[in-house]
């Protein structure tokens, strides 16, 4: 019997997301910054774009009582000031076969395969997206991936497919509005360990 995304999405306690493509567009700019002031030697910097919206998503899946994590090839520094940005609970860089990651996550926190959402763009992550619970694509992603998706987002990576992923899954456990209502409650604040946006660089 076919299992339906929804169905799916109801067992999630884990979102883990890839970076280049999913949090970001895919754009990789790299900028020469001089070291000295006669300019002789430079080094380089790495810049990404993120989304704001995909920000406010930690913030309402942590409301959800999930966990959010990331799994990326690359190793960056703007990926560790945007994970500590966040508080993620899970960052794992430098990650050629993220299986290794997901089995971390799995014995750390007791999860099993099914309760693990995974977010993707492109072939090296087709190996957790077999493998987990719920395999979301992103809506700009290679098609042999969204052709392994359960879900694919109406958004693209960089614009809002993470928010549609997190609001996807907890619109399946019946906690969206709950999650909403409670971000935006003057009286209900959420805990400095859970807010995003407060630095922590």
């Amino acid at each position: 019997m076919t299992v339906s995304a929804q169905d799916r999405a109801r067992k999630i306690k884990v979102i883990l997301f890839d970076v280049d493509g999913v949090l970001t567009d895919g754009g990789i700019w790299l900028i020469p910054v001089p070291m000295a002031m006669n300019g002789d030697a430079t080094k380089v910097v790495e810049v990404k774009g993120y989304n704001a919206h995909d920000g406010t998503a930690i913030s309402l899946a942590r409301l959800g009582g999930l966990k959010c994590g990331i799994i990326t090839k690359r190793i960056s520094e703007t990926v560790a000031l945007r994970a500590r940005d966040l508080k993620l609970e899970y960052v794992y860089q430098g990650q050629s076969y993220k299986m290794q990651a997901v089995s971390e996550i799995m014995e750390k926190d007791g999860v099993t395969l099914e309760e693990i959402a995974y977010v993707g763009d492109d072939v090296i992550d087709l190996p957790v997206m077999r493998e987990c619970g719920f395999a979301v694509a992103v809506g700009d992603a290679r098609e042999r991936v969204k052709a392994e998706a359960h879900y694919v987002t109406p958004n693209r990576g960089g614009h809002g497919a993470a928010r549609d992923a997190v609001e996807f899954i907890l619109e399946a456990q019946g906690q969206l509005d709950k999650c909403i209502n409670g971000y935006i409650d003057k009286d209900n604040p959420i805990p400095p360990s859970m807010d995003i946006g407060k630095g922590g660089y």
